[in-house]
């Protein structure tokens, strides 16, 4: 973990309202979003990480605290450019909307700050609603359906932008997640869950045609404990007999204080380490 809310006891490394992992499987290596700004790439140093041997960047979404990192990325990966050092320059893969413009309350822009056009220019880019396999064992999910009623959510004051100029309320149809096929089962690995957790759960048993689910890692945005919501997922997420659940980013504490009396709930924090 390069990116999350909370840091490890005893470890020095930066945290900050966010997400960043990096994942190695199938002889490569990827980076699954990149938080708010470039602590992902101090962090990933002093793990001995090298970032500058990427294949490929998945974006979970567009929102700021996953994409944020973009523009730092482009600098590091620029400069290496400039002094000759070796590097790759990573397929960028994610939702088709991800770089359209979102809009928030107070913000013009809570989405990305680079747009399509600037990513294109900096990067190869594979955007797709549908599933994209990236290793034989690790699959981008695409487009999320929108199966159980208890995860629907009112948009509220979250706009999009289109390219045709057109607004429309914001339904998140960008939020994806990752599957790692493991021998014990699915290992989930979420942005924000904006699409929630179950069906991005439901989805990827259906994809992967596997339905064993051994663990689930990342946002849950969870951020507030409302009862039938939480009932529900306790009620589903009970019924995957998961090994491990590590709630980080989006997901408040008594949301997790809940969830604990449905499936085991473990410590994360920037520099956890997990392997399947």
């Amino acid at each position: 973990m390069l990116v999350d809310n909370h840091t490890l006891t005893d470890r020095y490394f930066c945290g900050e309202p966010g997400l960043s992992f990096f994942i190695e499987t199938g002889g490569k290596k990827i980076l699954f979003d990149t938080g708010y700004s470039g602590v992902f790439l101090a962090n990933a140093e002093k793990m001995g990480i090298s970032l500058r041997e990427l294949d490929v960047l998945v974006l979970s979404h567009g929102h700021l605290d996953h994409s944020g990192g973009l523009v730092p990325l482009v600098r590091y990966l620029n400069e290496a450019t400039i002094e000759r050092v070796a590097h790759k320059v990573p397929e960028v893969v994610a939702h088709p909307r991800c770089f359209f413009p979102k809009e928030k309350i107070l913000l013009k822009n809570n989405g990305s700050i680079l747009g399509e056009a600037e990513v294109r220019r900096e990067f190869p880019v594979n955007l797709s609603a549908r599933p994209v396999r990236l290793t034989k064992d690790l699959i981008f999910l695409g487009e999320i359906p929108r199966r159980f009623a208890f995860e629907e959510t009112d948009p509220g004051k979250r706009i999009i932008h289109l390219p045709d100029g057109r607004t429309e309320p914001d339904q998140m149809l960008d939020d994806s997640a990752l599957a790692f096929g493991s021998p014990e089962g699915l290992v989930i690995i979420t942005g924000c869950s904006h699409a929630g957790i179950c069906n991005i759960t439901e989805y990827a048993r259906e994809i992967c045609g596997e339905r064993r689910v051994v663990a689930i890692i990342g946002g849950l945005h969870l951020l507030q404990s409302l009862p039938g919501q939480m009932d529900e997922t306790c009620s589903y997420l009970r019924a995957l007999s998961l090994e491990a659940l590590y709630a980080c980013h989006c997901t408040s504490l008594s949301s997790k204080i809940t969830l604990a009396g449905a499936c085991p709930i473990r410590e994360v924090g920037v520099g956890l380490s997990l392997s399947w």
